[in-house]
């Protein structure tokens, strides 16, 4: 007696998740999983515009942005500037809030959480981005995006499409 055809299992999506608490980020994919070191919102968790802090709940990847850039590439209002970071760049900007290498661009889905209004992370400009190798890891630094090594983001990059599910808590 011949079986009935199974259906082909979908491919798994890659999702990822942001541990606030133990400042890493963890890439669930069809390839398995990766843990990375990140840093988070200096002013911790938190949804208010201007607020400074990291918000939480579920997101989804709106945009990457950065594709074909050399790592250590410098982002101003999410356009390459045509600058790539080093030290005696830094040297002459002390004290910028340094957006390298990569951005992966947040959108809440949360209504009154995390989407729309004065909470909305798209509108706040929340994004996975590199920073400075001077940067540390595993303590909150940030303005409230997740910064990671440009090695780690640009790996991140490439295994992620856009809307790759982020639950940030």
């Amino acid at each position: 007696m011949a079986r009935a055809p199974q259906p082909m299992p979908q491919q798994m999506q890659p999702e990822i998740r942001i541990d606030l608490g133990r400042q890493r980020l963890t890439l669930l994919g069809p390839d398995g999983v990766r843990v990375y070191p990140i840093s988070t919102g200096a002013n911790g968790p938190g949804e208010a515009q201007g607020s400074g802090c990291t918000p939480r709940g579920r997101h989804r990847v709106r945009l990457k942005i950065g594709a074909g850039c050399p790592v250590g590439a410098v982002f101003r209002g999410r356009r390459w500037t045509g600058e790539v970071f080093s030290p005696a760049l830094a040297a002459r900007q002390p004290g910028r809030d340094w957006i390298l290498t990569r951005i992966l661009w947040l959108t809440g889905t949360e209504s009154g959480r995390n989407r729309g209004g004065s909470v909305d992370s798209l509108r706040r400009f929340i994004y996975i981005h590199g920073c400075p190798p001077t940067e540390p890891m595993g303590v909150p630094r940030s303005h409230g995006c997740i910064r990671m090594r440009d090695v780690d983001l640009t790996e991140l990059f490439d295994a992620v499409p856009v809307g790759t599910a982020v639950d940030i808590g």
